[in-house]
């Protein structure tokens, strides 16, 4: 065991420091939680669908629970039933027995129903495209708002799609106060 501490204390510390990140103006994380703070004022619940996807997105996605992005101190809140969604977001290529249910859950949203789509498969089909297996984009089962490429996107780029989805969608006087 000493030989492998003297070993550890020989070698020091074996990574590289963390770059600091590039910051561009009005940009960061803290500017765009307090657009969506400005434009929702309330909560934003969201129903997330995986339709056939790789699961990297998702992995983006969840990435947006964590202390840094904090989505839950802005009020935006994952849900379970479509029936309480006010945003579909959507992740992956639509395989073929993905589109009926996708097409299900968008018909129990609530109006006004926003969707957006997430990845460059939930955007063009990606490499999956239209197939046998697939109907390709979300676009060509639901209509969408907004989409994110990406492969996949950071969840920064998440958070600015779902900001331009509820901005796009707000009414002027939400957008105003």
């Amino acid at each position: 065991m000493w030989k492998i501490i003297k070993r550890i204390a020989h070698a020091g510390i074996a990574t590289e420091a963390i770059p600091p990140p590039v910051a561009e103006p009005g940009d960061d994380v803290a500017h765009i939680q307090q657009r969506l703070l400005d434009i929702l004022g309330k909560a934003l619940t969201i129903r997330m669908v995986d339709a056939g996807s790789c699961n990297g997105c998702e992995l983006e996605i969840h990435a947006l629970g964590n202390p840094y992005y904090n989505i839950e101190g802005l009020g935006i809140k994952f849900v379970a039933s479509p029936r309480h969604a006010d945003l579909l977001l959507v992740t992956g290529p639509v395989s073929r027995h993905m589109a009926q249910a996708l097409q299900r859950t968008w018909e129990a949203m609530p109006d006004p129903k926003l969707v957006v789509a997430v990845g460059d498969c939930g955007c063009s089909g990606g490499v999956f495209g239209e197939n046998y297996a697939s109907c390709g984009r979300v676009a060509n089962v639901i209509p969408v708002h907004c989409t994110i490429p990406g492969c996949p996107p950071a969840p920064i780029d998440v958070l600015r799609g779902i900001l331009s989805a509820v901005s796009a969608h707000a009414s002027p006087r939400a957008v105003s106060s």
